[in-house]
C-alpha cells in the first residue's frame, strides 16, 4: 500500500481489537441503534479497511469502516464522537477513506444512510453523493424498521 496523506499532523490508524471497547463506547453515545463491539471485531476479521483518529487528549475522536470489491468502496460506519463533533472531522474522515479506497484501486463509493440523519446526509450530498435508491425496512427503527438512501460518488 502507498503513503497516504496526513492532513493537519492528524494521524489516522488502521483499527484494531485494542480500540474496540472505545469504538464501541463512543458509537453507543451517538447511535440509538449502534453497533456492537462484535460488528467491530467481525469487520476486522474480515479484513475491511477500518481507520481510527485520536484526539490531542488520545481519545477516539473518529472512526470508519469500509469494505472493498474490486473497484467499489462500501462505506459501511463513519463515525465521530460526540466529543468531537462539529469540528469538521466528519469531512476530515470521509476525505480519508476516499483517499483509502482510491489507493485500493477504488473508482466509486457506496454507503446507506438513514433518511433521518440529517446531519450526514448534509455531509454526503456536500461532499458530492448523489441518491440511487432506496433500501426498504434497511435499518431498526423505534417503532420497526426504517429505509436506507443509497448513495455513490464517483472516486
Amino acid at each position: 500500500m502507498s503513503a497516504l496523506p496526513r492532513s493537519d499532523g492528524d494521524r489516522y490508524v488502521p483499527m484494531t481489537e485494542a480500540d474496540l471497547d472505545e469504538v464501541a463506547t463512543a458509537e453507543k453515545e451517538i447511535y440509538p441503534f449502534p453497533w456492537t463491539r462484535g460488528n467491530f471485531l467481525d469487520a476486522l476479521h474480515a479484513g475491511y479497511s477500518a481507520w481510527v483518529l485520536r484526539d490531542g487528549a488520545k481519545r477516539v475522536a473518529a472512526y470508519g469502516v469500509m469494505m472493498m470489491a474490486l473497484d467499489e468502496a462500501h462505506l459501511l460506519n463513519l463515525s465521530v464522537a460526540r466529543q468531537s463533533q462539529r469540528a469538521g472531522l466528519g469531512w476530515q474522515t470521509l476525505d480519508w477513506m476516499a483517499d483509502v479506497a482510491r489507493d485500493h484501486g477504488g473508482r466509486t463509493m457506496l454507503l446507506e444512510v438513514r433518511p433521518t440523519n440529517d446531519a450526514a446526509l448534509r455531509l454526503y450530498q456536500r461532499y458530492g453523493f448523489e441518491r440511487i435508491g432506496v433500501r426498504r425496512g434497511y435499518y431498526p427503527a423505534r417503532d420497526g424498521r426504517e429505509d436506507a438512501i443509497v448513495m455513490r460518488i464517483a472516486l
